[in-house]
C-alpha cells in the first residue's frame, strides 16, 4: 500500500474514504448481477462500462453529500436516467422523451458570457445556472474530487492487479 492510501485510511471522514467504500459497496452489488462463465458480448461490455461509470459518480456524489450544487445535479441526473431508462423500458418509445426536453439558449450577448466561462459551466454539473464566483468555487471542489476518485480507482486497480 503506499503511503497516500494509508494516510487516507487514518481519516474516515475524509472524500476519499466515503468514496472508496461506497463505491466498493456498488462494485460488489454489480458482480452479483453477472454470471463469470458466459462469453460477454461488446454490447454487455458498453453497458457494464456505464453501470461501473454510473456507479463511479454516484458515490463521489453521495460521499461529498447534498451540500455541494455540482453533487447534487450529478445526482439528479443519475436519477433522471435512471427513470428516463424504466419509461422508456415500458413504453418501448424515446420519441416523447426528446419532445418534452428544453434546452434555454441565451438571448443576448451580455447573457452569454465568455466562451470560457460557458465551457465550465457544461463541464461542471449544475453549472449552468451558477453566478460565476460560485461557479468557480464549485468548480475547484468538483476537480478535487476527481482527484480523490482517480487515486481511489488507482489504488484499487492496484490492489487487484497484483
Amino acid at each position: 500500500m503506499t503511503s497516500d492510501h494509508v494516510s487516507s485510511l487514518r481519516n474516515p471522514s475524509s472524500i476519499k474514504t466515503r468514496f472508496a467504500h461506497r463505491f466498493v459497496l456498488a462494485l460488489k452489488k454489480l458482480s452479483i448481477d453477472r454470471s463469470p462463465s458466459s462469453p460477454v458480448s461488446m454490447a454487455e461490455r458498453y453497458k457494464r462500462y456505464r453501470m461501473v461509470r454510473t456507479a463511479a459518480y454516484a458515490s463521489m456524489a453521495s460521499s461529498v453529500g447534498p451540500k455541494r450544487a455540482w453533487a447534487r445535479a450529478l445526482l439528479r441526473k443519475i436519477r433522471n436516467r435512471k427513470m428516463c431508462s424504466n419509461l422508456m423500458k415500458r413504453q418501448g418509445s424515446r420519441t416523447d422523451l426528446l419532445k418534452k426536453r428544453t434546452v434555454l439558449k441565451p438571448r443576448n450577448h451580455r447573457e452569454m458570457g465568455s466562451e470560457q466561462e460557458n465551457s465550465l459551466r457544461e463541464l461542471v454539473p449544475g453549472g449552468e445556472g451558477m453566478e460565476f464566483y460560485r461557479l468557480l468555487n464549485e468548480t475547484g471542489h468538483y476537480i478535487k474530487c476527481l482527484r480523490a476518485q482517480v487515486k481511489v480507482m488507482k489504488n484499487i486497480i492496484d490492489l487487484y492487479s497484483n
